[in-house]
C-alpha cells in the first residue's frame, strides 16, 4: 500500500522541481523529503527519483506515478470538501405532529421558507394531531416536535421531559354570520348569546371544553346544534346560519365575521420538543422556520 504522505512529497518534487522547493511548500526539512522518497520507493519496488549532479529528478516510473498521485489529490481534495459541507449542512428528517389549523394556517408558509433555505436537505414527515396525542407520542419519541395550543382559561402541562417554545398568541372570537346585528360590534358579551343555538367541538376536545368554561363564566350553558371537529366546518355551518361558534383567529374563515369577547379569551400556540433535540440540528432549525411563519 503506498502512503498517501510520501506521495504527496513526491508530487510536490515534480510541481516544484528541487527538494528544497518541495520541502518549503510542505512546511518539512529536505532531509526529511529525501527520506520519505526512499521510503516510498521501497514501497514501490522501482526507481522512482535519479540524482542529476546535486538534484533528484523522476524517473520514467515517478513521473507516472506523479500523474497518479495529482488524481488522488484531486480526489481527497473533493472529500475533504464535501465532509466540511455537511458538517455545515443540515440535513436529517424531522417528524412533526401538528393540529389542523396550525397546519393550514402557519405550517405552508414554514415549509416554504424550509424549502427556500435548506432544499430538500431537511426531510419535514408531518403527522395531524390533536395536542392530546401530540404531547405523548412526543414524550414517546414518536415525533420530535409537538405544535400545540393551550387557552388561557385551561393552561395545559407540558412534560417534564420538554420544553416549550412560543411560537403565537391569538385572541378565541364569535363566529357570527355576515348578516348577524352583532357583526357591528367590536367585541360580543357572551351573556346576550344565552338563548343561541351553539357549533360544538366533540365532547373530549379541548376546544369543547373551552366553550362550556368560556359560555359559563358568562352566566349559561350552551346548547350545541351540531358537534364537529374542523374549524373550517363549523365556520361553514355559522355562515349557513345553524348557529355560532368559539374559534381562534387562526380560524378565519370567508363568509363568516368573528368579533372578540368583552371578556377576552386567548389561545397560546407552542412548539415543544424534548430536552434532548437541542443536539439535533434539523429539529432547531424547523424550529426556527416555524417561529418565522
Amino acid at each position: 500500500m503506498l502512503d498517501v504522505r510520501r506521495l504527496r512529497l513526491l508530487h510536490a518534487l515534480s510541481v516544484h522541481g528541487t527538494v528544497t522547493a518541495a520541502a518549503e511548500a510542505l512546511h518539512v526539512t529536505s532531509p526529511a523529503v529525501s527520506q520519505q522518497l526512499a521510503a516510498l520507493e521501497r514501497e514501490a519496488g522501482v526507481a522512482l527519483v535519479a540524482r542529476d549532479g546535486r538534484r533528484l529528478t523522476l524517473t520514467r516510473a515517478g513521473q507516472v506515478l506523479a500523474a497518479h498521485t495529482q488524481l488522488v489529490l484531486d480526489q481527497l481534495a473533493a472529500a475533504e470538501a464535501d465532509l466540511a459541507s455537511l458538517r455545515t449542512r443540515v440535513s436529517g428528517a424531522v417528524r412533526l405532529g401538528v393540529f389542523v389549523s396550525a397546519a393550514v394556517a402557519l405550517l405552508p408558509r414554514a415549509i416554504r421558507s424550509l424549502r427556500a433555505a435548506h432544499g430538500s436537505d431537511i426531510e419535514l414527515v408531518v403527522h395531524e394531531m390533536e395536542p392530546e396525542a401530540s404531547l405523548p407520542a412526543l414524550r414517546r419519541g414518536e415525533i420530535d416536535i409537538a405544535v400545540v395550543h393551550a387557552y388561557n382559561i385551561m393552561p395545559r402541562d407540558v412534560p417534564v421531559s420538554c420544553e416549550s417554545h412560543e411560537l403565537l398568541i391569538e385572541q378565541v372570537c364569535v363566529a357570527l354570520p355576515l348578516n348577524d346585528p352583532l357583526v357591528q360590534q367590536d367585541s360580543v358579551d357572551l351573556a346576550l348569546l344565552a338563548d343561541r343555538p351553539w357549533i360544538m367541538p366533540r365532547t373530549d376536545a379541548s376546544c369543547h371544553e373551552l366553550t362550556q368554561r368560556a359560555c359559563g363564566a358568562a352566566g349559561f350553558v350552551p346548547h350545541p346544534q351540531a358537534y364537529c371537529d374542523d374549524f373550517g366546518v363549523m365556520c361553514g355551518l355559522v355562515e349557513a346560519g345553524l348557529g355560532l361558534a368559539l374559534v381562534p383567529s387562526l380560524a378565519r374563515r370567508p363568509g363568516v365575521a368573528l368579533r372578540p369577547l368583552k371578556q377576552p379569551v386567548y389561545r397560546t400556540v407552542s412548539a415543544v420538543v424534548r430536552h434532548r433535540a437541542d443536539g439535533q440540528a434539523a429539529v432547531q432549525v424547523v424550529l426556527d422556520h416555524l417561529r418565522e411563519a
